[in-house]
């Protein structure tokens, strides 16, 4: 074999071997998150919010799988002076989404569903199935950021009982920065728009590094609907503070 043949099989050599050095380590990378609160005395009331995400790295495909829940109950006098305890919040939501890597480092392309159940909300229930492309729109030594874009079908139902379906277009971006080596932060926003509503929703948090496994975490979510029933209103929000335990 010549040099002229040796020269491109070097090269294709050394470009695989880049990419395997970037790729995630295969295999199942899991974490649990949770947080509460209970009170007492004057106001009487518990809240607890919690999350599991498990990822699965394969050789071609990488997948997530998403379980997040919020409850919480307060204790209400009525007007004939008795106590009774009462939900004011219950929302869960589960999420799954396949992912086929392609030939270049970062682009894939996937297919995702969605479900929300949240008692008080805007939309009671809302389920969402959609397909796209993602990639990795840059990345340094301290951050990266990676974005999605594709169609999808929505089913939701008001707080007044009306069920809506629909196409949509759904965009969604995830940017991390490694502010130190005990701390990141994380910026996620999602946005969904159908024919006749705008559901959108983003998350700030910050986590701290505690050992090798166990996270502190302090977050803030946002929730928002451009049409909802008169009486709702069209943002939800959420600050939280969770112990997050990766395995």
């Amino acid at each position: 074999m010549n040099a002229k043949n040796i020269l491109p099989l070097l090269l294709l050599g050394a470009a695989c071997t880049a990419k395997a050095d970037n790729a995630p380590p295969l295999g199942w990378n899991n974490s649990a998150e949770l947080g509460a609160i209970s009170t007492s005395g004057n106001t009487v009331g518990n809240s607890v919010t919690g999350k599991l995400d498990a990822h699965q790295e394969l050789r071609n495909w990488s997948n997530e799988y998403i379980l997040a829940g919020y409850f919480k109950d307060e204790e209400v006098k009525q007007a004939s002076g008795e106590r009774i305890r009462q939900r004011s919040a219950q929302r869960y939501s589960l999420s799954g989404k396949a992912a086929f890597k392609l030939l270049e480092d970062h682009n894939k392309l996937f297919a995702l569903a969605t479900y929300v159940d949240d008692r008080f909300g805007a939309y009671t229930r809302y389920s969402t199935l959609g397909v796209g492309y993602g990639t990795q729109a840059y990345a340094t030594d301290s951050s990266n950021m990676d974005v999605e874009i594709g169609p999808g079908y929505f089913k939701g139902t008001r707080s007044n009982g009306i069920t809506e379906t629909g196409m949509t277009i759904r965009g969604a971006g995830n940017l991390k920065w490694k502010v130190s080596d005990t701390a990141q932060l994380s910026q996620n926003v999602i946005i969904e728009r159908g024919t006749s509503n705008v559901h959108s929703q983003a998350e700030t948090a910050l986590r701290t590094k505690i050992n090798g496994t166990m996270q502190m975490k302090a977050a803030y979510s946002i929730r928002n609907d451009t049409n909802v029933p008169a009486d709702k209103r069209n943002t939800d929000t959420q600050t939280s503070v969770t112990l997050v335990y990766s395995f």
